[in-house]
């Protein structure tokens, strides 16, 4: 027992101490908000002198934040809601139909979460040219949206067939409901944990990426926040004490989702989400 409680102690001890390593930079980040360019040179990670809030007010106004997190919001909710709503229904149809065509279906779907974004950036690029949706916010939604399909629907997919039992869609179509009245009425339902995970993932993922708008906004008024970010960075110097903020402005609204949303992640995991 008291060799127990000693391993015990230790390993929580030597976790602590990891903690207190990993939040180095985010303490470094924060403090560096608050001071002025002399102070952060001179105190690099010492409290501020003198507390300024002069570089959030540059950054707010350098970013243009609030237009630019109104794209960030646009483009998020309506890649959010595609990408939930056109894999709950692909993976109904992948689970409930085993023929042969729909077992070559989901493989190449398969495929698509092992081959590399960035393999097919150039055909992509031509494609996106040719249909006409350049530089517009409904362009990087489709591509955000089929870019997240695949592991959407591998989610699902698996949820359904280790946790949705078929007994209550024979009874509903024994009282008269067709294949989409039960699947909205019946089915769709008992998705909520895998739906609100894919929600949640995907959310992250859209937010935080950074090479679909590099590629497809070159317009300034249709640009997000990490765009903004990268923007701001000096070609041959770079002032940290207005850099720092607007890293942080760009990544408070992704830390409050997910503080608040979090719960969801492991009770659908929890939920068999990721069983086979």
């Amino acid at each position: 027992m008291n060799r127990y409680t000693k391993e015990t102690a230790f390993t929580e001890i030597l976790m602590l101490v990891l903690a207190a390593i990993f939040m180095i930079p985010i303490y470094y980040l924060i403090i560096t908000t608050f001071k002025t360019p002399a102070d952060a040179v001179s105190h690099p990670m010492g409290l501020p002198v003198n507390i300024t809030f002069d570089n959030y007010i540059r950054a707010f106004k350098a970013m243009n934040y609030f237009h630019v997190l109104s794209n960030n919001l646009i483009i998020t909710i309506s890649s959010v809601a595609g990408i939930v709503l056109f894999s709950a229904m692909a993976a109904y149809s992948l689970v409930r139909r085993t023929n042969h065509f729909n077992r070559i279906v989901f493989l190449l779907f398969m495929v698509g979460m092992m081959v590399p974004y960035q393999m097919g950036i150039l055909a992509l690029y031509k494609q996106v040219a040719e249909l006409g949706i350049m530089n517009t916010l409904s362009g990087v939604v489709l591509i955000e949206i089929c870019y997240c399909l695949p592991f959407s629907i591998f989610l699902i997919k698996s949820f359904i067939s280790s946790t949705v039992p078929f007994e209550l869609e024979e009874a509903a179509r024994v009282d008269g409901c067709g294949v989409w009245r039960t699947f909205w009425q019946i089915v769709f339902p008992l998705l909520t944990p895998v739906i609100a995970t894919v929600a949640i993932l995907n959310t992250l993922g859209v937010w935080n990426d950074f090479m679909t708008p590099l590629l497809f906004l070159q317009s300034r008024s249709k640009g997000v926040l990490l765009l903004e970010v990268f923007r701001n960075i000096g070609q041959f110097s770079t002032d940290w004490t207005s850099f720092f903020p607007m890293m942080l402005l760009a990544v408070a609204p992704l830390i409050l989702f997910y503080i608040f949303m979090q719960k969801y992640i492991i009770n659908g995991i929890t939920s068999g989400s990721l069983k086979g």
